[in-house]
């Protein structure tokens, strides 16, 4: 683990000559490569030097340990030592763990109302609104790509559909484990006898795709126009704006009509495209190293049934999380974290998969 982090610290010697040349701030793509790897580099290298200090903090407490004057003070040292070199060495693990390729990706975020009817576009629309109040408690922009919203009881809103771009320098790390089925457990606004029922919703997260990625040529694409639905403002209804686009060789077919701007639509449409066929790709991926090993970590199946969110309990539960007590990850504040008070969920989630990272990594013992 040290010779590892010498040869880091020689690239983060590396990467300051490079942030130190002029001509780098003209190449926006290679300067924000450069500035995220000096980031991530620089965290490594800081903890390494922790973990190293802390060791011989320890090694130097042998003789006080010896001495009777000092050795209630050593011992106290001696206390805090030993839990914080396990937890540094954890963390260093971590960063030495081969990076997610989509780190530092933004996201397209699709929400789709499930079974459950009325009441499940109604979640739909509280996940939506969930995920991009926490988006901006984090300082992230948020964009709707597309969306297909109903009313219901009168004044309620929900979606059968909603795909939003999320952009921002965390916003895959902290995301990437939310696809999945999303269940909810409430009294429905149109339940006239207070029965709880139970609907869900669909959560799929897509890192955005580069240009150099994903090429779609011109022949394997089919674009038809035509004039938008449901509500929008002046000419949205009234010209042929909506664009629907067809992936002839995988038969994907995505629809933008938000936009007044036929031009505007189909670049979203296009960006939505890219994203589905690089999932598309990685889960490709992802099936074919799944046949060498007994289970996937993190695969995000949106088949799996994740979380359920319980109103009558005030109650969150992420399945996919358990203590060594079998135990389930349990919080009792839905009405808090429905508005966008996710942290805690996601900090929780994303030890789980750490954990099991690092497990993988280390093998059967």
């Amino acid at each position: 683990m040290f010779l590892r982090t010498e040869d880091l610290e020689t690239r983060l010697g590396e990467l300051d000559r490079q942030l130190m040349d002029p001509s780098i701030s003209g190449q926006r793509d290679r300067y924000r490569q450069v500035t995220r790897e000096h980031s991530e580099v620089s965290r490594l290298v800081g903890i390494a030097h922790q973990l190293r200090d802390a060791e011989a903090e320890r090694a130097d407490l042998a003789e006080l340990l010896a001495d009777p004057d000092m050795r209630e003070m050593a011992l106290a040292d001696k206390e805090r030592l030993d839990a914080q070199i396990p937890e540094l060495e954890k963390q260093l693990r971590l960063l030495m763990l081969p990076p997610d390729p989509y780190e530092g990706r933004n996201v397209i975020l699709e929400i789709r109302a499930g079974t459950g009817g009325d009441e499940a576009a109604l979640f739909a629309g509280d996940l939506f609104r969930m995920y991009t109040r926490y988006a901006d408690t984090k300082g992230w922009k948020t964009e709707i790509i597309s969306s297909s919203d109903i009313s219901v009881a009168g004044s309620a809103s929900g979606f059968k559909e909603v795909i939003v771009l999320i952009s921002g320098d965390t916003v895959y790390s902290h995301l990437k484990y939310e696809a999945g089925v999303h269940r909810v457990q409430r009294v429905p606004l149109t339940e006239t006898q207070g029965r709880v029922h139970t609907s869900a919703a669909t959560v799929a997260l897509l890192p955005e795709a580069d240009e150099v990625e994903i090429k779609i040529r011109a022949e394997d694409l089919r674009t038809d126009v035509f004039r938008a639905g449901g509500p929008g403002g002046q000419s949205v209804n009234t010209t042929d704006s909506a664009v629907r686009l067809t992936h002839i060789p995988t038969g994907m077919v995505v629809i933008c009509q938000d936009e007044k701007s036929q031009i505007k639509n189909k670049a979203k449409a296009l960006k939505v495209l890219s994203a589905r066929l690089l999932e598309r790709e990685r889960s490709q991926q992802a099936a074919a190293e799944a046949a060498d090993r007994k289970a996937q970590v993190g695969s995000g199946d949106r088949s799996e049934r994740i979380r359920t969110y319980n109103f009558p309990q005030n109650r969150l539960t992420d399945h996919r999380v358990t203590g060594a007590d079998g135990s389930t990850f349990t919080l009792y504040k839905l009405d808090k974290i429905i508005t966008g008070d996710l942290e805690e969920v996601i900090t929780g989630v994303t030890a789980h998969f750490q954990a099991e990272l690092l497990r993988e990594q280390e093998g059967p013992r």
